[in-house]
């Protein structure tokens, strides 16, 4: 089959766009799993015959080689991996991919074909997330990139055909080097599970000549044994889930109340402090004892609105450090409402690194700027 019918596969890729918007792409960081299924086209396959099989043909003054096409099959794969949170990935996997023969062509002859062709192994594979904030019509996605190598069996099993009269019939496998490349991209689907994301890609797989045993007989063939050198490379299109554990869901973002008119001049805003570890989002005992008296102080006195904002300092991406700092932010508001304060109270908003308390270059682990500001109005 030829690979420009590849192309009709296209529109499988659209896929994503047609599901629920989920909310911003995030990198991976920590262990993942994936699975994924599709299409898989096995481009039709330069074939030469060795040892006595090959022999017998020169001596019968017929070709030695031919091409075997394949029908348009399917392909699973399932990965176990690893996100460092700045885009890079590393990932095992293991894939199954199976095609029907459908003709033969060479040593003499050409003739329809029956059998099947398999190529099952495992890959090591490095892969980039691009962080660009891609987005298509209020759905936001995150392309990504991969190369892999790995070890790949191809197996023929009881693949035959009639030529001149007689058989020629290739059974067995053979396991050879194996690369493969990647281009894919991811949904975010967090309102069902945290690290849940919808995958679609394009894989390309191809491994090192194979050999696998054949012979022939019967018709004006004489009856022979050897072997079938044939290449292996495969295009393939698939959907899948992707989980990844430990995931933390960015916090949700309240509108601000609008403030009543007041009867008389408003008292001047008041504001706590709460700090955070280096690359951390939760709270120690001392953030929850501020928090507490933020609390305490709303409730006693009478305030309407809670503003809470987070920042973070300078270390790191800027698009890292705005999902760090929406981290806090959550964090801290939860806090609140679990001491009383009613959501609708509470406006969250992040700066990320650019409203530092402390101004630093950028790369600086900065204290005092890893912080979320509670003002109570």
């Amino acid at each position: 089959m030829s690979f420009r019918k590849t192309l009709l596969a296209a529109p499988l890729l659209a896929v994503p766009l047609m599901m629920p918007a989920a909310s911003q792409a995030q990198q991976v960081n920590g262990i993942y799993i994936g699975a994924g299924a599709g299409v898989n086209w096995l481009m039709d396959t330069d074939i030469s015959a060795t040892g006595q099989l090959a022999d017998t043909l020169r001596l019968q003054g017929r070709p030695t080689g031919g091409e075997v096409s394949f029908d348009m099959g399917w392909v699973g794969v399932v990965s176990l991996g690893y996100g460092f949170g700045n885009g890079l990935r590393a990932e095992i996997e293991g894939s199954y991919r199976e095609n029907e023969v459908d003709s033969i062509s060479g040593f003499g002859g050409t003739s329809r074909a029956a059998g099947t062709a398999r190529s099952y192994g495992v890959m090591a594979n490095a892969l980039y997330d691009f962080d660009v904030g891609a987005n298509f019509g209020g759905f936001s996605f995150l392309p990504y990139v991969g190369v892999g190598a790995g070890y790949i069996w191809r197996e023929f099993d009881d693949v035959r055909a009639n030529v001149l009269g007689g058989a020629v019939r290739t059974d067995g496998s053979d396991g050879r080097f194996a690369y493969q490349a990647i281009v894919g991209a991811s949904v975010p689907l967090t309102q069902y599970a945290p690290g849940l994301a919808f995958t679609a890609e394009y894989r390309f797989l191809g491994t090192m000549e194979h050999d696998i045993s054949t012979d022939s007989g019967g018709g004006t063939f004489s009856v022979a044994r050897g072997g079938t050198k044939s290449e292996n490379y495969n295009h393939s299109i698939l959907l899948g889930i992707r989980y990844a554990f430990g995931q933390t869901p960015p916090p949700p973002v309240a509108a601000p109340m609008p403030m009543p008119a007041p009867a008389a001049a408003p008292a001047p805003a008041r504001t706590y402090l709460v700090f955070f570890d280096f690359d951390r989002a939760d709270l120690t005992d001392r953030a929850r004892q501020i928090i507490g008296d933020a609390a305490q102080s709303a409730t006693g006195q009478g305030v309407t609105r809670i503003e809470v904002a987070g920042h973070a300092d300078r270390a790191g991406s800027p698009q890292y450090n705005q999902r760090l700092s929406e981290r806090r932010a959550g964090a801290v508001a939860a806090e609140l409402e679990r001491r009383g304060i009613q959501r609708n109270q509470i406006s969250v908003q992040a700066f990320g690194e650019s409203r530092p308390l402390v101004p630093t270059a950028d790369g600086v682990r900065e204290p005092q700027n890893r912080r979320v500001e509670i003002v109570l109005r």
